[in-house]
């Protein structure tokens, strides 16, 4: 057996499951789960159409790079949505949705031979970033947050002595959890320190088609370009049409940036045996050319995160997130700062159920800061969300008084 499979903490939602073991929840409320990220607002017609005319692709053997007409439609949409263009046949593959090429390209770009081979990771974050890691024979390293900027990244708190090990850097912007995004200024920083010590960046932004404010955030390609880097040197974004466009059981994604670096991860997925299905292919094209259904998709979870929110706010620390589709929120002081404590009472009285902040992040530099945060995720429709709200602001009123 692989010893490097006893390192892998447990699933967050795993521990969930078992926070939740021994509580029978009040039946007297229907369920309602704001625990996973996992979208249910309905699939657009036209990809099923694009589905299901294009089953005669079941009988032919997919190829690794994808057809032409998906990388093109690709490059397409990276120029209509971050004006950045890029070679459809050097610079761009499609892969079965961003937390498969995420733990992938960790595979790719890592050298554990090299003592001390690190990962920065950012603190919360999504835990693939840390299986990656630790699979590929890297150690990790949690970079500090900024609670007071919406947990985001501190570059400037990473020692030289940790990115002088530093092979590769996750980043999550819009961020899970915090929906944070990434201004050019910290992208112009991050680009200097890899260009000085020579990482690698994957840059996470499956949240990027949700969003609250009238300009849309900022990618990573962008950022580059805006800053001359041309050839997208040791970059690589990774998106998916998971969020974007309701359909997290099409596995469906691209990578796009540095043509070296999309070199080497082909020829890791030609081992790997990661071709995405034609009939897949098909739906994606169909997906990536239309905008229409991501409009009324963003227009949907802006109406609920303005009925929600508020709601919320009148009980606990909270605020709209700059985009993505969750809701970072600090636990109310009588708590004592207890998150799991939080979400158990909370599902037992209620039979709602949130994820407790600390399972999304690690101790490091002396604390853990998902500590006395609840993650929720509103992808629910939005009556069901308001109702999940105000059973929240009944439960700790009920505590108050």
């Amino acid at each position: 057996m692989n010893p490097l499979l006893s390192r892998l903490q447990p699933y967050p939602f795993e521990r969930l499951r078992q926070l939740h073991a021994d509580i029978t929840p009040n039946v007297a409320y229907k369920p309602i789960s704001l625990g996973i990220g996992e979208p249910r607002h309905a699939t657009p017609q036209l990809i099923k159409d694009a589905l299901t005319a294009s089953l005669a692709g079941l009988a032919s053997y997919p190829g690794t790079m994808g057809e032409p007409r998906l990388r093109q439609t690709l490059s397409d949409w990276l120029a209509r949505r971050y004006d950045v263009k890029l070679d459809p046949a050097t610079q761009i593959l499609p892969v079965n949705g961003s937390r498969e090429a995420l733990f992938s390209l960790a595979q790719t770009v890592l050298d554990p031979s090299q003592p001390g081979a690190t990962v920065v990771c950012p603190n919360p974050f999504y835990q693939i970033y840390e299986g990656a890691a630790l699979l590929a024979g890297a150690q990790t390293w949690f970079a500090p947050s900024e609670p007071l900027r919406n947990f985001a990244v501190d570059w400037t708190g990473v020692p030289e002595t940790v990115w002088a090990k530093t092979q590769l850097v996750f980043v999550c912007s819009p961020g899970n959890p915090t929906g944070a995004v990434m201004s050019l200024e910290e992208w112009e920083l991050l680009f200097k320190l890899s260009d000085q010590y020579g990482f690698v960046i994957a840059s996470d932004e499956c949240y990027s088609e949700i969003y609250f404010r009238d300009e849309p955030p900022l990618g990573a390609l962008q950022a580059a370009a805006r800053l001359g880097r041309q050839d997208f040197k040791n970059l690589i974004a990774l998106t998916s049409l998971s969020k974007r466009s309701n359909v997290p059981g099409l596995r469906s994604g691209f990578v796009a940036g540095d043509a070296a670096l999309i070199k080497s991860f082909l020829l890791y997925r030609t081992y790997h045996g990661s071709a995405m299905s034609p009939i897949v292919q098909a739906a994606s094209m169909a997906a990536w050319a239309d905008e229409q259904h991501v409009q009324a998709n963003r227009a949907l979870y802006r109406e609920k995160f303005a009925k929600v929110t508020p709601l919320l706010a009148s009980v606990m620390k909270v605020a709209l997130p700059d985009a993505g589709f969750y809701l970072w929120a600090e636990i109310p002081e009588l708590f004592k700062g207890s998150d799991t404590a939080f979400a158990r009472e909370l599902f037992a009285l209620y039979n709602v159920v949130v994820l407790p902040g600390s399972y999304l992040a690690r101790d490091a530099q002396g604390h853990n800061p998902g500590a006395g945060r609840i993650r929720m995720a509103l992808v629910a429709e939005t009556a069901e969300c308001v109702e999940a709200a105000e059973r929240m602001v009944q439960f700790i009123q009920s505590k108050v008084h």
